[in-house]
């Protein structure tokens, strides 16, 4: 059991050392969630190994008193299973379920795209041994120059924003992803919106975006832990002439409004068979 209330933590962050990792994050928000103080290890991708003695090459890692625990769900996993008188993550089997389905849909409509959109900006930003790393593992990884990939992003970033309707959709009627309280389905989305704000120079986001709200309630959870200085901003994109809504500004139709009688649907009905 963790002594004295803290867990180790093997941090992977860049050279303004805001964490870099969404699955880093999101495991610093579950230790956060369930109360555990962190006694951070730092470091880049360089020396992972070397850090961890030879125990992976792939972060988050923690250990609880000895016992390493790798994986961001397996981490997740062993805090439920270990400490049960805390405050769940996964209060039910169907969370998880549920956060895996919502953690893919969110990696190929947001997290993967923004990557494309900033993947120079991530190289540059990250501590100088890792330079020549991110560039290779990028590159290898993308199919191209990280300079031609980023290039044009302005007019990629409106559309990865109007992307994420169905995440708005979801926060519209509840406070959080789990409902009256947060928890891991939360943080793993959340996880991807500040693995974007480490690295965007650029805003992909409108200022006025309504997921503004859950995300400014995210980042103060647990003292503040989202407001890192090395963080950019998320809001600010402006939409250009022939650029899609960069987010659905009167939402109607069956997933936003119930079906309360004729009254509810009277409009949208009359849109839909005007001649």
């Amino acid at each position: 059991m963790a002594k004295d209330n803290k867990i180790t933590f093997y941090d992977l962050a860049l050279s303004t050392g805001a964490t870099i990792s969404p699955f880093v994050w999101a495991t610093k928000y579950a230790l956060a969630h369930k109360g555990f103080e962190l006694d951070v290890v730092p470091g880049g991708f360089t020396g992972i190994m070397e850090r961890t003695g030879g125990k992976t090459e792939r972060l988050p890692a923690i250990v609880d008193d000895g016992k390493w625990v790798l994986d961001s769900w397996g981490i997740v996993e062993y805090l439920d299973e270990t400490y049960p008188d805390r405050p769940a993550l996964i209060p039910h089997p169907g969370v998880a379920t549920l956060t895996r389905a919502l953690d893919a849909w969110f990696w190929g409509a947001a997290v993967g795209p923004w990557m494309r959109c900033y993947c120079a900006d991530y190289r540059d930003l990250s501590v100088p041994e890792d330079h020549e790393y991110v560039t290779h593992s990028r590159e290898n990884m993308l199919g191209m120059k990280l300079e031609d990939m980023q290039a044009g992003r302005e007019d990629r970033l409106p559309g990865i924003s109007a992307s994420l309707e169905p995440l708005r959709a979801a926060l519209r009627e509840s406070k959080w992803l789990g409902g009256d309280e947060p928890n891991y389905a939360d943080f793993r989305i959340l996880g991807g919106f500040l693995f974007t704000a480490s690295v965007a120079k650029t805003p992909p986001l409108a200022e006025d975006d309504p997921l503004r709200d859950w995300l400014d309630r995210c980042f103060d959870l647990y003292g503040g832990l989202g407001r890192h200085p090395g963080l950019f901003t998320l809001f600010g994109l402006k939409q250009r002439e022939g650029d899609p809504d960069l987010f659905v500004k009167t939402p109607w139709g069956g997933q936003a409004n119930r079906n309360t009688g004729p009254q509810s649907t009277r409009a949208e009905t009359e849109a839909i068979t005007r001649s």
